[in-house]
């Protein structure tokens, strides 16, 4: 009869544990320049009045926006089985949509990204790096009164 190892077989970690949950930077969105970011299934048939929802609650919070993105997932026939997955894990949004969302910061000079979407603290560091500023939730800008 097949015993399981005790032991799993796969090598263990090189570099140190890692650390818990640091404390996210507080974000302030009072007079900057703001790209909205929204990332919606196929299914979601009033995507745009949840982004203009996520604008008018930035705007009340004294940010201006400057520039608007919006990744749906699902509208093709091949995306309709993989609409409940990432476009991808690091960044969230397709690798073109990345660079638009790129092009349109530097063309407007945004100073913040806000994802209507939630965000993993991994894909807000990748984000922060490719983007060249800082890329967060929503919900932590509306939480950081």
């Amino acid at each position: 009869m097949y015993r399981l190892r005790g032991r799993d077989r796969r090598p263990g970690r090189r570099e140190g544990p890692v650390p818990a949950g640091r404390p996210a930077a507080p974000v302030t969105v009072s007079g900057a320049r703001v790209v909205t970011v929204g990332y919606f299934s196929a299914k979601e048939k009033d995507h745009l009045a949840l982004m203009d929802a996520a604008d008018t609650a930035l705007t009340a919070r004294g940010a201006r926006i400057v520039g608007r993105i919006v990744q749906r997932r699902g509208v093709s026939a091949g995306g309709v089985g993989k609409t409940a997955l990432p476009y991808s894990s690091r960044t969230l949004l397709s690798s073109g949509k990345v660079r638009e969302l790129a092009e349109v910061c530097e063309a407007t000079g945004a100073d913040l990204v806000v994802f209507v979407a939630a965000l993993t603290e991994h894909q807000q560091r990748v984000l922060a790096e490719v983007l060249g500023r800082p890329a967060v939730r929503l919900s932590a800008v509306l939480t950081a009164v």
